[in-house]
């Protein structure tokens, strides 16, 4: 474990084109919005640069096209100090979501379209083995292909890196899948899309969490929003509180904000309950102001909530 060092990330990179709006349409209905940006985002790129921003060694792992998007990425990556691990192609867009946030209440509603990151397959992946397994740590979601995530999972566990999956979108796994995970860090609805417990607070959030244990995780990590985050394993059960973001702005990057920070955080050693707590810190930061990725704590901000 000693000669491993820094994070690998598989994941996707999209532009985030986010509306504002006073209030969510209906189907059928054209609105006049209340703002409009374009900026980097897809949660495995966001997880890297929030990462990065927070001083790991960060390899990220995706599929470009050779386009405006792609150079937007690129651009965001070198800002944080992530090393691109990147498969760009002439023919394929790079991906987009359309963001509408709620400007009363700061929520969201997404749409992601992954463009060229859709064609992540194992085979890219094997490709980038060496740089995987020199990671401390290696973390993936579900907005790839899930074979090309597993495959990247099974290389980190071969490894002897922590793994961690943040199963966000929700899919359907096997308990494989489940088993490869040292630390599983679904939201509230993802844990019970996972399950099939309805989770709503600390008590459910429990139950859900026996599921994974029983399924094969080592722990589980259900962040909670406002309620902050449950830690559970074989042997522990808490709830890490949430920090007081003051006023919410946007939750769109908050768990990208958590995910990464808990990875820093294990990469540098910290013991899983410090790093929750440190997953805490950087998604309150996150919420208290617009976008995604722009929205990634620096080191500075974290450590001067956390004293």
């Amino acid at each position: 474990m000693s000669q491993l060092s820094g994070i690998a990330i598989l994941g996707v990179f999209v532009a985030d084109t986010t509306y504002r709006t006073p209030r969510m349409p209906a189907w059928g209905e054209t609105m006049l919005g209340a703002g409009f940006t374009l900026g980097p985002g897809g949660k495995g790129s966001n997880q890297a640069v929030a990462a990065g921003r927070l001083g790991a060694e960060v390899r990220f792992v995706s599929r470009l096209g050779a386009d405006a998007f792609g150079e937007m990425a690129q651009g965001v990556w070198r800002e944080a100090g992530v090393t691109p691990c990147i498969e760009t192609v002439a023919d394929e867009a790079t991906g987009a979501a359309c963001i509408l946030v709620d400007d009363a209440r700061g929520e969201n509603a997404i749409i992601i379209c992954p463009g060229a990151a859709a064609g992540i397959t194992p085979g890219l992946v094997e490709a980038r083995s060496d740089d995987i397994a020199r990671s401390r740590v290696v973390m993936t979601q579900l907005e790839q292909p899930l074979d090309a995530a597993r495959r990247f999972l099974e290389i980190g566990r071969e490894a002897g890196a922590v793994t961690i999956l943040n199963p966000a979108p929700a899919a359907e796994l096997d308990d494989a899948m489940i088993g490869l995970c040292d630390y599983i860090t679904p939201n509230e609805t993802e844990a019970g899309m996972l399950t099939g417990v309805a989770v709503s607070g600390a008590e459910s959030a429990r139950e859900a969490a026996e599921v994974l244990l029983r399924r094969g995780a080592k722990a589980v990590i259900v962040t909670l929003g406002e309620g902050g985050a449950l830690y559970q394993d074989a042997e522990a059960s808490l709830v890490v509180p949430a920090f007081d973001p003051g006023r919410v702005v946007e939750t769109t990057g908050a768990g990208d904000a958590f995910n990464g920070a808990f990875a820093t955080a294990l990469a540098e050693g910290m013991d899983p309950i410090e790093a929750v707590r440190f997953g805490c810190a950087a998604a309150a930061v996150s919420v208290s102001r617009a976008g995604a990725a722009a929205s990634m704590p620096t080191r500075g901000e974290l450590d001067s909530l956390l004293t």
